[in-house]
């Protein structure tokens, strides 16, 4: 049987290790969702990339719970907690609600080409 205790200590002992892989698989990972979203590739594509963005944000609210659950309560965890529900609310958003987030990526589209010409 799995021992858990063990699994969260291994999770505390590599955290630096552990949060450098993490933060930025959880914020490529859910750009690529958003992306695939938005310039409407098919289905398969946006769950396959849902899936493991989601991945990758449960796995570190689950980092972070192993700090809190010896008592660890400081900004990193409540920040990278932040991060990972951002990312996983996010993701649900965009394969539930995928038109707000091909709106959103039109409007992005426009307001940064109006931005360019009037620099030019």
């Amino acid at each position: 049987m799995i021992d858990f205790t063990h699994i969260a200590e291994l999770s505390r002992l590599h955290c630096l290790g552990i949060c450098a892989f993490l933060v930025p698989a959880n914020l490529l990972t859910t750009l690529t969702t958003l992306v695939l979203v938005a310039t409407r590739k098919p289905l398969p594509m946006k769950l396959l990339s849902t899936a493991m963005a989601m991945i990758v944000a449960v796995t570190m609210i689950l980092h972070v719970w192993t700090w809190f659950a010896v008592g660890v309560v400081q900004a990193p965890t409540f920040i990278l907690l932040s991060l990972a529900s951002l990312c996983l609310g996010l993701n649900l958003f965009a394969l539930c609600v995928p038109h707000s987030v091909v709106l959103a990526y039109r409007w992005c589209r426009r307001a940064w080409g109006r931005y360019w010409a009037a620099s030019a």
